[in-house]
């Protein structure tokens, strides 16, 4: 039973942060029952990734139209019983259908609307289109990503969409949710993309009051010195080094072979920084990444191999802390964080717990009385 076992959530479905924030909450134990067009052909997107939809898993799927009355009316009577509630359509699409949030606030006073968008609910872009790259191109973040002197770096969907996007939606969720719990008044949750990936550059714009932050790649933690980045080895494989304290520094040094080099004792001298990754990247590259790996294990000087995700999936750490579990014959990332007392889990994939409509509300109503 996990930590939000008997809450309800209802998803409408969609692509990118939204479902995955809902997987979050089910894989927490929240009763999520994702509502799919009828004519969606068992999927939300252009793409039919059946079992292998990661982000959909520990739901119930229903299919139900949002612009036909009688499914309408199926959706209302869910949203009567439900706990939250999480769309990621454009702004107003749910205002057109009669689904908005004071729409549904009337129905149930205590429901936590949750809204996922890349612009934002209101402002000159609000209802343009765009991706995770458009978004944090335009609130300076994506400026930040990438190695001196190249072009910005394309992040997976990692600092926009879910770190930026779906988690920020996560976690306004369980706030409302604890809120609610006290005060007996529901609220709606605005992520925006462009709001959320923002504040995930807290620490950039710390350091800039206190060292200034110039352009990207020569800075403290983005690349700029010569021990936080990565240097590839002599069989084509990477290293990341990451000593950014004095005691692992030293410890760095000494793994390098470089404590009797005067150069290198000078850390923070940010002018002789591209000089000491020169020398630096020239060492590491005498030695196949795994070797430096082996000279550097249980010492603490922050020096880690690179992996590929089948490294990762074959590794120590996946043994130690089952990361990459394999479930139905696919591989996916396990749910996180743990917890002590509910451990969360991944009880089903996608199509494996499809049910009608009406069982669902006949579940949601018996719960709730």
């Amino acid at each position: 039973m996990g930590a939000l076992e008997g809450i309800k959530i209802i998803e409408f479905a969609g692509i990118g942060p939204a479902p995955f924030a809902c997987m979050m909450l089910a894989d927490m134990g929240a009763d999520v029952v994702r509502i799919e067009r009828p004519d969606a052909g068992g999927t939300a997107n252009l793409y039919e990734f059946g079992k292998h939809d990661i982000l959909a898993r520990n739901r119930t799927v229903i299919y139900l139209d949002i612009k036909s009355g009688d499914d309408k009316e199926v959706i209302r009577q869910l949203i009567k019983e439900a706990d939250g509630l999480i769309e990621g359509f454009r702004p107003g699409v749910m205002e057109k259908v009669g689904l908005g949030p004071d729409d549904c606030l009337a129905l149930n006073p205590k429901l936590i609307f949750g809204r996922m968008t890349g612009w934002g609910q209101s402002g000159e872009m609000a209802h343009s289109a765009g991706h995770e790259i458009n978004y944090i191109a335009m609130n300076g973040v994506l400026d930040m990503i990438g190695n001196a002197g190249e072009k910005p770096a394309c992040p997976p969907t990692l600092v926009g969409d879910m770190g930026g996007g779906a988690m920020f939606l996560v976690s306004g969720i369980l706030a409302g949710l604890l809120s609610a719990s006290r005060t007996g008044k529901g609220q709606v949750v605005d992520a925006a993309v462009v709001d959320c990936s923002a504040l995930l550059g807290a620490v950039p714009w710390s350091l800039e009051g206190v060292m200034g932050w110039g352009p990207r790649g020569t800075n403290m933690v983005d690349g700029g010195p010569h021990f936080y980045d990565t240097y590839e080895c002599s069989d084509g494989k990477y290293l990341s080094v990451g000593a950014i304290e004095p005691q692992f520094y030293m410890n760095l040094l000494v793994g390098f072979g470089l404590q009797g080099d005067p150069a290198f004792q000078v850390q923070f001298d940010k002018a002789a920084w591209p000089n000491l990754k020169i020398k630096l990247a020239a060492i590491i590259a005498e030695k196949p990444r795994d070797e430096w790996a082996s000279i550097f294990a249980g010492v603490d000087a922050c020096v880690a191999p690179v992996l590929t995700r089948a490294e990762a999936v074959e590794g120590q750490l996946n043994d130690d802390r089952d990361i990459y579990p394999e479930i139905d014959g696919v591989r996916q990332p396990a749910p996180a964080p743990r917890f002590s007392q509910t451990p969360s889990d991944i009880r089903h994939l996608r199509g494996k717990s499809s049910q009608p409509a009406a069982t669902i509300v006949k579940r949601w109503t018996s719960a709730n009385t």
